[in-house]
């Protein structure tokens, strides 16, 4: 049986970070993968890397699935973008028409809209705990830390989200990520 967890490293993470060479934790965030049976926990560590907090890789859906992220621990934002759609129906990955960066804490529930690009950040001073419902096949090769329903190879290219989210005077502020070409602006949105 395939090991459920995985933990994303200073090293892996370099690929989408503001500042790729600036020191940071040796593991940014754990995960515990479940699928949809159990479900999947995922921690990040609290701090920041070269001004920029804590946040998962990234990654679009390949397929039209549903997830929702519910939130047991800390406080965040969870950062969603959409792609525009070329005249065949291929997404434009450096061109985004919407950015949502959702403002969460203990409690809260997001559901992922299909297609949309999403990650988390742990914009708090303690652990960032999520629970999400998506799917693992665990015959891939690397189902835990890169599920095969998830392409993170748009978020490498360039370098990361349309936003990075860094600190400044202990807040977060957004930071548009210059390798995207078409980049709309932000809408924050504070949950109840």
């Amino acid at each position: 049986m395939t090991q459920p967890y995985a933990a994303r490293t200073q090293e892996e993470m370099k690929d989408v970070l503001m500042f790729p060479n600036a020191d940071g934790p040796t593991i940014h965030y754990y995960m515990i993968r479940g699928g949809r049976e159990k479900s999947n926990i995922t921690v990040w560590e609290p701090g920041v890397v070269g001004g920029e907090y804590i946040k998962s890789y990234g990654h679009y859906h390949r397929d039209d699935i549903q997830e929702t992220y519910t939130i047991l621990q800390g406080e965040g934002i969870v950062l969603l973008q959409e792609r525009a759609i070329d005249t065949v129906g291929r997404p434009i990955d450096d061109e985004i028409t919407s950015v949502h960066a959702i403002k969460v804490k203990a409690g809260d529930k997001v559901v992922i809209p299909l297609r949309a690009g999403h990650l988390a950040i742990n914009t708090g001073t303690t652990w960032l705990v999520t629970s999400d419902d998506s799917p693992v096949n665990f015959s891939e090769k690397d189902a835990v830390s890169k599920p095969g329903h998830a392409d993170y190879t748009p978020y490498q290219k360039l370098h990361g989200a349309a936003y990075y989210v860094g600190m400044k005077d202990g807040q977060p502020t957004f930071i548009k990520n210059s390798n995207y070409k078409v980049v709309p602006p932000i809408q924050i949105v504070e949950t109840k």
